[in-house]
């Protein structure tokens, strides 16, 4: 081999030297060429017919090594005889159901919508079931887990959530899917799942309300029962009540959880039969503090507000009228920010009721000052037509003299408009003035003139002496009504 391998050296030297020899001889060197390949690749021909016979040509770097993983796999699904069965078919097909227990753990509550009428919820859900096809030989009886390429590979149940909107298994870094096969056959198949489903809330009493909101979970793959009813599947919680974990960090902004619970029933479709249904049932209350900072509260002094014009004077309309429509308009955005947060239900809610009764307080008090205010006008406006009316009174000092007398003729009514209005009220003066009237004897159309004039007479300050009390007391009756009720 190795005299093989020196053999071209000489051969060189020899071919220079003839073509020195040979000098310019074109042909002569073109055949010298032509017998130095042939020698060349005889040569290399002998080299590769002593190598190895699994020996490959290429380079190593350029060489592929075989897939320890798929080998891996390759071995456990021989172990298990995965080809040897067919898996599209339930365990025991043909005979009684096969029995298939569940368990959940509640690892988030994540949001609860009054406007979608739905909430959020993240689980680990876990299914324990026998299948004999998957049993094992094993002399240290443990288990084998496996990732979610196996489940694509066997039988799982087909389970589906009931009036689910949105659902996805998590899958960061990896599927959360996780698959556990025991030598006699039984398997625990677990995943971890984000679910949207609906919940049918009644805001009759918002936001003094509870609410009952259920995950349904069934033996189903779609929207409608399409595979194994009750007589080939039978769905039941693996540990009963205990069954449901949830972790104790579960918290929501406006809700209290009070209690899970689950339950089992049949559910009927008149197409196909009936099927096992799990359901996780959960309690909720909501949290009263906020809406009384952003509700209640402000309704109420805004009502309270509105009561402070009863206290001005009745004369001062650009105190009185704005304080009316700032407290009116105040009520107004308030309801409607309430509105604008909440689904258009056809009833009527709690916080509906309190607020626009608020309104409705707000609102009388503006037409209290306007009911007052009219009052005062015409009754101003008949003062005036009695003093146009009313005879000459002038020289008398005293209203005991006009009362005296049967005349009008000496009487100046301007005089008995001034007496004494350092020590008596508007008011007594007003009276004064309608007793002068109906003293007169001699004009009996005057004195059915003035008559009518007290029929007509009220006194306007009586109205806000009376509004100060009726309104705060109808205002705390109503809360005391209203929160015996819905507290």
């Amino acid at each position: 081999m190795q005299t093989d391998a020196l053999l071209p050296l000489p051969l060189l030297l020899f071919c220079g030297w003839i073509l020195c020899a040979e000098g310019s001889s074109g042909r002569a060197r073109g055949h010298v060429f032509d017998t130095y390949r042939d020698i060349y690749r005889g040569d290399r021909l002998r080299r590769e017919s002593v190598r190895p016979a699994n020996h490959k040509s290429g380079s190593p770097i350029m060489r592929r090594s075989p897939d320890i993983t798929k080998t891996r796999t390759t071995k456990s699904e021989q172990h298990l005889r995965i080809g040897d069965h067919d898996f599209t078919m339930r365990p025991g097909f043909g005979g009684p159901a096969i029995p298939v227990g569940v368990d959940v753990q509640i690892e988030s509550l994540d949001t609860i919508s009054e406007v979608d009428m739905d909430f959020t919820m993240t689980l680990y859900l876990r299914h324990y079931w026998k299948d004999e096809r998957l049993s094992f030989p094993s002399t240290n009886n443990q288990s084998m887990t496996f990732d979610s390429r196996l489940v694509k590979k066997i039988w799982v149940p087909d389970m589906f959530f009931v009036h689910s909107k949105r659902s996805f298994i998590h899958d960061t870094t990896t599927d959360n899917v996780m698959l556990r096969v025991y030598p006699d056959g039984k398997v625990l198949y677990s995943l971890r799942v984000t679910v949207t489903a609906m919940c049918n809330m009644d805001l009759s009493r918002f936001p003094l309300d509870t609410q009952t909101c259920s995950l349904e979970i069934e033996s189903c793959e779609s929207a409608a029962p399409y595979a194994y009813t009750d007589d080939d599947l039978m769905l039941y919680w693996k540990k009963g009540n205990n069954s449901l974990s949830t972790d104790e960090r579960i918290s929501l902004s406006q809700f209290l959880i009070q209690k899970f619970h689950t339950t089992t029933k049949l559910a009927f479709y008149s197409s196909t039969g009936w099927y096992n249904r799990l359901y996780i049932t959960f309690t909720l209350r909501r949290h009263i503090f906020f809406f009384l900072l952003q509700i209640y509260f402000p309704a109420t002094l805004m009502v309270m507000l509105s009561w402070v014009s009863f206290w001005i004077d009745r004369r001062a309309v650009p105190a009185r009228v704005p304080l009316g429509i700032t407290t009116v308009l105040t009520m107004s955005t308030i309801i409607t920010g309430v509105n604008a947060s909440m689904p258009r239900v056809s009833y009527i809610k709690a916080v509906d009721i309190y607020l626009w009764v608020s309104f409705v307080f707000v609102f009388l008090s503006v037409i209290e000052y306007a009911a007052v205010n009219y009052l005062s006008t015409v009754q101003e406006r008949q003062e005036r037509k009695l003093h146009n009316t009313l005879p000459c009174t002038c020289g008398l000092s005293h209203p005991g003299q006009m009362m005296k007398t049967s005349s009008y003729s000496d009487v100046d009514i301007n005089a008995m408009g001034n007496y004494g209005a350092t020590e008596e009220t508007e008011d007594r003066r007003e009276r004064i003035l309608v007793q002068f009237g109906l003293g007169g004897e001699r004009t009996s159309h005057l004195m059915k003139n003035q008559y009518r004039y007290t029929t007509l007479w009220i006194d306007t300050h009586s109205i806000d002496k009376y509004s100060r009390v009726i309104f705060p007391g109808a205002y705390a009756l109503f809360n005391i009504i209203y929160w015996s009720i819905y507290s």
